[in-house]
């Protein structure tokens, strides 16, 4: 997926390669908010879990979860990203963090409560 992406002319951070891959959610939420970077993740759950919650409002994540119903291979999921990339930007511009928004297969971008 971050291939992808950078060929859509994107800078992509991928976790592995700043954070151990067994790094805590809260560890690598409080990272990337450190580094004001928005966040990517399939993880729809993330909104719900205490730890979490409380690293993404702390760090003032932006936070986006990807759409997944079954297993969608990172192209498909990339496509799903790009499509809606012009809502997310507004997004970006218009609210501030932290939030969390969903990205649907169809391209649509809404916030949810967290």
């Amino acid at each position: 997926m971050a291939g992808i992406l950078r060929g859509a002319d994107l800078k992509v951070e991928v976790h592995d390669q700043h954070l151990a891959q067994d790094a805590s959610d809260p560890e690598w939420l409080a990272f990337a908010g450190k580094n004001n970077w928005i966040v990517i993740t399939r993880d729809e759950r993330i909104r719900y879990r205490v730890a979490e919650k409380q690293a993404i409002r702390r760090a003032k994540v932006r936070a986006f979860v990807l759409a997944v119903q079954g297993n969608l291979r990172a192209e498909t999921l990339a496509e799903n990203f790009l499509k809606a990339l012009p809502k997310i930007r507004r997004l970006v511009e218009k609210e501030k963090p932290p939030f969390v928004a969903k990205v649907s297969r169809s391209g649509d971008v809404n916030l949810l409560q967290f």
